[in-house]
């Protein structure tokens, strides 16, 4: 798992579309923070999901997740591998790109952004893990986001993103609804990880 969970970090690094999304988001959060601290915790939680996103389906992009099960054939483990990987990316890139707000001196914000950043990660990955492909899953919540969440649940019904935007805002019932999302997803991630490849 520690081999893997470095391989993962590696190619995180080494991968311009990885460095460069992370490093963009970094600076952007970091920008953010200075103006206002409520959109640095939005792009932080959207940045860990991002990330989480692009670190596991660019194994499906690149066609490098069949040598990925080759090499790691139990691929329960390598899911979570990659989801443990999602997640310190996210973190880092959360704390980092925060120090703004830190320095503002608004640290309950701080302590709830880095709190929802993980779960963010987690239900990003797991749901890359299921769909494979960013785009669909980018535009699919992009979708659902706007008009079921925003429109009909008008942010206040327990669906997965208003549940993170309570949690980050220090809710603790909205943080045990992420919870729960969070775990269905990777329940489901779990579940189909066995799929076969060649549709993919």
């Amino acid at each position: 798992m520690i081999a893997l969970v470095r391989s993962e970090l590696y190619r995180m690094a080494t991968v311009r579309s990885s460095w460069i999304s992370i490093a963009v988001f970094g600076v952007l959060g970091a920008l953010f923070g200075a103006v206002s601290v409520d959109a640095w915790a939005l792009l932080a939680g959207m940045g860990a999901f991002g990330l989480a996103v692009l670190g596991v389906t660019q194994h499906f992009q690149h066609r490098t997740a069949v040598l990925l099960y080759l090499a790691r054939p139990a691929r329960l483990s390598t899911l979570l591998g990659q989801v443990l990987s999602g997640v310190l990316v996210a973190v880092g890139f959360a704390a980092v790109s925060g120090v703004v707000v830190l320095v503002k001196g608004d640290l309950t914000q701080y302590r709830n952004t880095l709190t929802i950043v993980p779960l963010l990660a987690v239900f990003g990955a797991a749901n890359a893990a299921v769909v494979r492909r960013p785009t669909w899953l980018f535009l699919g919540y992009a979708g659902w986001f706007v008009f079921v969440e925003g429109l009909l649940g008008r942010l206040s019904a327990p669906l997965p993103f208003s549940a993170f935007l309570g949690a980050g805002g220090g809710d603790r019932t909205s943080l045990l609804i992420a919870a729960g999302w969070t775990l269905l997803a990777l329940l489901c991630a779990a579940l189909t990880v066995h799929r076969d490849l060649t549709g993919d």
